[in-house]
């Protein structure tokens, strides 16, 4: 059933969307509407994709729906298990959300993108005195979860008989007072499930970030959605990457190439010093020391690292 608060924001902003059309009918607005989480790590990191994106949007937290200064693009904020559903109605056209999220709730939307930050994982855990062998430690158990659509699934699969107990809340605490054996829950770092006397046993999904879209959006809304996705790509391209300028020797500019993963070839500008050239290239983060160690021993010099803001590929 659709819920009620749901409904009011749709019938809402139909009302708005009517409003926002001009008498004279030279110009119609159109605005592309993304439902983000109101708070927490994924808000936050949400927020910081679309200010690297040149999206200016208010911070006020007291509004519902801020409308960004700089884009056709108005931010809806609301809970994160309202936004799979808030998508897939047509309250909101696109949304951000945690995957486990999306996939719990199940709703009908497309999945865009995957963004490739606030990761995380499902996993199973028990309490850490107790041995374990394999998942079927959980046969005629009671375990602690939040997620019981994905649970089930997880637990169907691997022919597990288990008693799921639905928890909205500290589930990590539910074996330490006597609730449940063990818990189906969120990790990310391991430290909240260390603080409570619990070990990870079965990793059941890894979960990000991901951009899904309603599957009805006009043609209007879609270019909007297409130019925001060229503005992610171009902040998530230059992510973890260097800009790098060194001069090096003539002789032994093979040998220097050889070793840089530029994105297609690096650039060869000349010197002064006919025995000498400049090289601009990327390189990624990961192996940036390796590579600039071996550079050095080439015989490169006047090193010079800048951070890339944006990349365009």
């Amino acid at each position: 059933m659709f819920p009620a608060f749901l409904k009011e924001i749709r019938d809402f902003f139909c009302k708005f969307a009517a409003i926002a059309v001009i008498i004279d009918n030279k110009y119609e607005y159109s605005m592309l509407r993304i439902a983000v989480q109101s708070k927490g790590r994924l808000f936050e990191d949400t927020m910081d994709l679309l200010a690297e994106a040149d999206i200016k949007v208010g911070s006020s937290k007291r509004t519902l729906l801020v409308q960004a200064s700089n884009f056709p693009l108005e931010v809806l904020y609301l809970r994160d298990d309202d936004i799979p559903e808030s998508v897939a109605s047509g309250v909101a056209d696109i949304g951000i959300v945690g995957e486990n999220e999306f996939m719990e709730r199940g709703e009908d939307a497309d999945v865009i993108e995957k963004l490739g930050f606030s990761a995380c994982r499902l996993s199973l855990a028990i309490p850490k005195a107790n041995e374990y062998k394999d998942v079927h430690w959980f046969e005629g158990r009671r375990i602690a979860t939040s997620y019981p659509n994905i649970l089930h699934k997880y637990l169907e699969k691997n022919n597990v008989n288990a008693d799921i107990h639905v928890i909205t809340g500290s589930v990590e605490i539910s074996p330490g007072i006597g609730l449940s054996d063990g818990i189906f829950d969120i990790v990310s770092s391991g430290s909240t499930l260390v603080s409570n006397n619990l070990k990870e046993v079965e990793v059941v999904m890894k979960s990000e970030a991901i951009l899904i879209g309603n599957k009805d959006l006009s043609d209007e809304k879609k270019q909007i959605l297409e130019e925001l996705l060229f503005r992610i790509h171009a902040v998530r391209a230059a992510q973890d990457k260097k800009y790098v300028m060194m001069n090096v020797p003539k002789a032994q500019l093979k040998e220097i190439i050889d070793v840089l993963p530029g994105i297609k070839s690096p650039t060869i500008i000349p010197l002064a010093d006919d025995e000498w050239c400049s090289i601009h290239t990327v390189l990624d983060q990961k192996r940036f020391w390796d590579i600039i160690g071996q550079l050095k021993s080439l015989g490169a010099q006047g090193i010079l690292v800048v951070p890339i803001e944006k990349m365009i590929l």
